[in-house]
């Protein structure tokens, strides 16, 4: 993957953990949830690109 898509799920993760720290500041589960779960797609995301960067290499 390009570093274009490596900066968006960066950006992703971090707007994931932006979310789940404005659910907890505001007791929000749903927001937290949501968080969360961008988190985990974000990471997920990651972690494929890590797979590929090694078979490229």
């Amino acid at each position: 993957m390009g570093l274009d898509d490596k900066i968006s799920n960066k950006a992703e993760e971090l707007k994931g953990q932006a979310k789940e720290s404005t659910g907890k500041a505001t007791d929000n589960e749903q927001l937290e949830a949501e968080g969360k779960g961008d988190q985990a797609g974000a990471n997920l995301k990651q972690a494929g690109e890590k797979v590929k960067d090694v078979f490229k290499g």
